[in-house]
């Protein structure tokens, strides 16, 4: 019994410590779980004249989500696409899409990928939270195993959270971002929790 009770010990303090969450890393600012305020952030890759976010909402005052500053002259109407990024619902004020002028002509951006484009070069964490947003992880600042990171040079490090299935399970991934590239790699820490509430997710 006295070799049982110390070996327990360690191997928790084992598990627990390699579940921890390294000290270097910062909580993310709970603001920045909101995915609409992290647009203003984007320092778009190419230069444009002009841009835009805006949901397919058919209320044009509440469609914009976003818009850089324009020169007064300066108007784009153009129709709504059919699709774009960050799906949630099908029909009205569902998904997002970015508008933008460049050589006074209309460019869309509405998938993932198209909005990766745009980002191009990660300049920040709110970029860095949409690049990881467009492959399904999302903030829970309640804890650090799904709200933290780390900027350096050539990365930027996430503590993050993907949630499938109804009931809702929440699995906890540490996300690395290169920020030349965008490219993202993921590894899971495991599955940390279980909702009933899918709405919620």
């Amino acid at each position: 019994m006295r070799v049982l009770f110390p070996a327990l010990l360690l191997l928790c303090s084992m598990v627990f410590g390699q579940k921890a969450v390294p000290s270097d890393f910062k909580k993310i600012p709970e603001i920045l779980d909101n995915i609409d305020l992290l647009y203003p952030f984007i320092i778009p890759d190419k230069n444009y004249a002009y841009w835009r976010v805006l949901s397919n909402d058919t209320d044009y005052e509440k469609a914009v989500i976003y818009e850089s500053q324009a020169p007064e002259f300066m108007t784009i109407n153009e129709p709504v696409p059919e699709k774009g990024f960050f799906q949630k619902c099908i029909g009205n004020n569902c998904f997002s899409y970015i508008l933008a002028c460049k050589n006074e002509r209309p460019v869309y951006f509405s998938s993932e990928q198209q909005l990766r484009d745009f980002i191009g070069t990660v300049d920040n964490l709110p970029e860095a939270l949409l690049l990881a947003k467009t492959y399904g992880y999302t903030v829970d600042t309640t804890n650090l195993f799904t709200g933290a990171y780390k900027i350096e040079d050539r990365y930027i490090s996430l503590y993050l959270k993907q949630s499938k299935g109804c009931p809702a399970v929440k699995e906890s991934f540490r996300v690395k971002i290169n920020r030349k590239t965008g490219k993202l790699e993921a590894k899971t820490n495991g599955v940390y929790a279980k909702d009933e509430n899918c709405i919620s997710l």
